[in-house]
Formats: structure tokens, C-alpha cells, sequence
């Protein structure tokens, strides 16, 4: 089956190329119909800020290799299943699915690494399914309690999910950090008490007579590696900080010093690849996905989308993220 996919080949450099595929008995050949651009991991890449030597995802069937140019990449395809294989049951075909897939306009994929998109959904919004995957293991990863303070560093598509899914505990305060007055925006919209941007956030913000200074959970989800100081700076004793974004090769300094090491503050990092070692007893990859797909209907994610371009001016969507981040919220490209 010949086909088209997308390759990061350098800095700053994406190509379209012919290339195939071919289905195996049990496999399935799904025509994309729609794909979400990660803007925060593909714009690492495409930048070469990514470790070349890294592999690209030890749990993902379709990303293979390592990071290192030239590279296929994507993890949000949303398609038609058009041929089943020989021992792939017939009702398959016609199913419209979710799979973490590079873009390109078809792929084979084994119904095992398929998440079949509800009734109801359409595309566009099952294309963030991975976000709202993304989200959902953050808050479970987090453990937000009654009454605390919660501040999210981050109003990208990720951060905006998590918002949408915090505003739903009964906390104390939820605030926000993003230095861009729209997302600021869009994140009040989805449930933020507050939003600042981050020369306004203070430590002394939450001072008070019965000594439960700075906040109890932050989250750092803004990809950069300077808000990772901002959240320990406000962080209160005993509190978590949860790191769901990923700084590839950039650079990250910390100040350890002053009040961290008596504060016993914990900081953690967070993936979706995986569900945490705690939760394991109770939680599997089936259920998290059940949930997602609850949240994912739950949650305005078609208002996130910004702009939908055709596959075929990827370049053009990858210079639109990188130069105008305030404007491309979540890029979409589409197929047909």
C-alpha cells in the first residue's frame, strides 16, 4: 500500500515522502483522516533539542528507533479501518479508530493497539484523545486532596486538560501560570480561579496565621525548564510537584538551597507510557483508557483546536506552532 508520511529531517526541516506499508493477517490498514500535532515533545524535535540516541517510545509499536533524524514521529491519528487482515474479525472494517501513529495517510496496526472511537466523537476530538489520556494521568499521578492549593504552571492543550479535570475537586484554590493572556483565558473558561502570568506569582501569596504556607500540588507542564524553579519557589512544606512536561536537551538549574531540604518537598516525574508503581494494584491500561475516554467527552477539547491544516503543508504547521505559539493552541492536520 503506498502512502505518504511525514519526516522530521534536520533542524527545523519536515518533509513529506512516498513510502508503504503493508498489513499482515493480523493487522488492519486504517486511512487517517486526521492527526494532533504534540506541539511541546514535536517541537523539541523539531528543533533538534531532542536526544538523538533516546528511543523514540519503547511502548509504541509504531515508533521505532530512536530520535535521531531522519524521523517519523506523531502519536494522535485518527482513521477509517479500509482492509482487515485475514484473521482480524470483519468487524472491524468501517471502525473509526484512534492510534498512536506518526502522521502519515495510512498505517497497519494490530486492533490490540487501537482505541476505537466512541459514538458521537468525531475525529477532531478523538485526535486528542492522547492529551486526555496525558491529563488523566497526571491528576491520578498528582492525588489532589479536599481543600488544597493547587497551582499549574502551563495553559498549553495539556495544561488546559488538566485544568479542566482539577476544576472538578473540591480544592481550595486553582491557579494558573502561563506569561500568554489567551490561554490565561481559556483556562478561567475551564474552571481556574485564578490565571497570572509568572512575574506575578509571589511565595508569600498564601501566608497566614496557622503556618500552611505555599501550595500543597503544582504542576509543571509548560516545557520550560525555568518554571520547574518557579513551582519549587512557591511550593510548600510537604507539597509535590508534578513534572509532566519533557525539556529533551534543554538545560534545567534548580536552587536547592533555602527552605527546599527542610521543606521536604517531593518533585516527580510523570508519563503516560507508564501507570505509576502505587497505583498498579488497582489501576490497569484498560481502565485508565475507559476513564480518558469518559474525560475526553466531558471536556470542550474541539474548543482547543486553533487551526487545521492539510497534511500536505505539514512544513507550514510546524513554522506556525514555532512562531506564533500565542496564536496555534492545538494544530490539526487533515487528510481528505
Amino acid at each position: 500500500m503506498q502512502r505518504r508520511s511525514l519526516y522530521f529531517t534536520g533542524p527545523q526541516a519536515v518533509k513529506v515522502r512516498e513510502t508503504s506499508t503493508t498489513p499482515s493477517a493480523d493487522e488492519v490498514l486504517v486511512e487517517t483522516r486526521v492527526s494532533a500535532i504534540s506541539a511541546g515533545t514535536e517541537r523539541l524535535i523539531y528543533h533538534g533539542q531532542a536526544p538523538s540516541d533516546l528511543p523514540a517510545d519503547e511502548t509504541l509499536e509504531a515508533l521505532q528507533g530512536d530520535l535521531s533524524y531522519p524521523l517519523r514521529y506523531g502519536y494522535a491519528a485518527v482513521g477509517e479501518v479500509v482492509e482487515t487482515g485475514t484473521t482480524v474479525e470483519d468487524e472491524w472494517l468501517g471502525r473509526t479508530v484512534m492510534a498512536f501513529n506518526p502522521h502519515e495517510t495510512h498505517f497497519s496496526a494490530e486492533p490490540t493497539d487501537l482505541v476505537v472511537v466512541p459514538d458521537g466523537v468525531e475525529p477532531a476530538e478523538a485526535a486528542l484523545y492522547p492529551t486526555v489520556e496525558t491529563a488523566t494521568t497526571l491528576v491520578l499521578d498528582g492525588r489532589p486532596r479536599l481543600g488544597e492549593r493547587v497551582v499549574v504552571f502551563g495553559a498549553g492543550v495539556i495544561g488546559l486538560c488538566t485544568i479542566g479535570l482539577l476544576a472538578s475537586f473540591p480544592l481550595s484554590e486553582l491557579l494558573v501560570v502561563d506569561p500568554i493572556d489567551s490561554r490565561r483565558e481559556r483556562a478561567r473558561q475551564l474552571g481556574a480561579d485564578m490565571a497570572m502570568p509568572p512575574d506575578e506569582l509571589s511565595a508569600d501569596r498564601w501566608d497566614d496565621d496557622a503556618g500552611s504556607n505555599g501550595a500543597d500540588l503544582l504542576y509543571e507542564l509548560s516545557g520550560q525548564p525555568a518554571a520547574l524553579d518557579d513551582a519549587r519557589a512557591v511550593a510548600g512544606y510537604d507539597s509535590r510537584i508534578v513534572v509532566g512536561s519533557w525539556y529533551g536537551t534543554k538545560p534545567t538549574t534548580l536552587d536547592l538551597g533555602g527552605d527546599f531540604h527542610r521543606d521536604r518537598v517531593s518533585i516527580e516525574s510523570s508519563q503516560v507510557s507508564t501507570l505509576a508503581p502505587e497505583l498498579r494494584g488497582r489501576w490497569t491500561f484498560d481502565r485508565r483508557t475507559d476513564t480518558a475516554l469518559e474525560n475526553l467527552t466531558a471536556l470542550p477539547v474541539e474548543s482547543l483546536v486553533t487551526h487545521r491544516l492539510p497534511f500536505e503543508d505539514a512544513p507550514e504547521a510546524y513554522r506556525l506552532i514555532d512562531e506564533r505559539p500565542e496564536d496555534a493552541l492545538q494544530v490539526l492536520l487533515t487528510y481528505r
